[in-house]
């Protein structure tokens, strides 16, 4: 039997329905193989344990046959795959349990494998995003929050901008298709930040006014 860890959600990737005048424009989640290269540093693992298998294979090879040589690499490229594996296992786990959303109102966070929270970024609370978007299309946008809005890099990362620790930056790490979803962004962002905020006066506030 299928089992669905978030069937709680009345909206996917979402604690709550939406209310009638908001819609999701985009949903997705990080590319489990990308996410695993940027945020766990996957290909500087695999090259840090070829570098020692060959630094010990060049320290050998003076005393010994080929086939003994080689055989001398084989321990540190085996852990290596091992670490890679493991690697890759987490960040497959990570996206998975990950659901980005934009809606005409806001970008949402849906993180956390063990411990799942949900991020709000009401357009009005971020002043700038960017973009990095790699050829094959997947990339990742990140969020510069303005006012005194604060979030933990720790319990965000890794859909975070690194090493941003001071002002913490959330972001769609490892998406696919990341170009088209920057303009999407773009283009709510704008429209909601350029609607003006009507607010209802009281009599009072009319005579005044007068």
């Amino acid at each position: 039997m299928h089992h669905d860890d978030f069937k709680f959600e009345p909206v996917r990737g979402l604690p709550e329905a939406l209310p009638a005048d908001e819609h999701i424009l985009w949903q997705g989640s990080p590319h489990a193989l990308r996410l695993a290269k940027d945020a766990w540093a996957l290909n500087w693992v695999l090259g840090y344990f070829a570098l020692l298998a060959a630094i010990r294979v060049i320290m050998v090879s003076p005393d010994m046959s080929l086939t003994a040589v080689i055989a001398q690499g084989i321990p540190f490229l085996f852990a290596g795959g091992v670490v890679a594996l493991i690697l890759i296992g987490i960040a497959t786990v990570q996206a998975r349990s990950t659901v980005y959303t934009l809606t005409n109102k806001r970008a949402c966070m849906r993180i956390g494998a063990a411990l799942t929270m949900t991020l709000n970024l009401p357009y009005v609370c971020i002043g700038n995003a960017q973009a990095a978007v790699r050829a094959s299309g997947l990339g990742t946008i990140t969020f510069e929050l303005i006012g005194e809005t604060r979030l933990s890099y720790l319990m965000t990362w890794p859909h975070v901008r690194p090493w941003h620790m001071l002002r913490t930056q959330p972001a769609f790490r490892a998406i696919p298709d990341a170009a088209r979803v920057a303009i999407i962004f773009a283009e709510a962002a704008e429209t909601r930040v350029s609607m003006p905020h009507v607010t209802r006066a009281t009599p009072s506030d009319v005579i005044a006014a007068e």
